[in-house]
């Protein structure tokens, strides 16, 4: 068994604290869901947010997932580059997974305007 990344994105409309837990809740269990996870598949997630999200650490969507396993696992939340004409308002999340799927296997979740990030792996999922 190896270690692969899993990628997802999403954006939110409004930076609040119930958008931003709503919004990476929602591309969490979109991840785990195509791609056949548990808690205990998970090696760590490690998230990111454009400057204009910072009402809330979006790791925190994780800790309502279901099930007390998800309590063990490591994340971490972190400011993406702001690189000028970026697509603002986004919640990105790169998730280390256990997994004997290939790297074509692996289904990556772009969300709502994060498509435009990846529209190739979009278009797979």
């Amino acid at each position: 068994m190896g270690v692969r990344g899993i990628r997802g994105a999403i954006t939110v409309e409004k930076d609040t604290r119930e958008e931003v837990v709503s919004a990476t809740k929602q591309m969490l269990e979109e991840i785990i869901s195509r791609n056949g996870l548990v808690a205990e598949d998970i090696a760590s997630m490690l998230f990111t947010t454009t400057e204009d999200v910072s009402s809330v650490f979006p790791a925190q969507a994780a800790r309502l997932l279901d099930g007390e396993d998800w309590a063990y696992v490591p994340l971490m939340c972190m400011r993406e580059i702001p690189v000028p004409g970026s697509l603002p308002m986004c919640v990105r999340v790169i998730m280390h997974v256990n997994t004997d799927k290939t790297p074509k296997e692996i289904q990556h979740v772009f969300l709502r305007d994060a498509i435009k990030l990846r529209p190739d792996l979009a278009k797979r999922s």
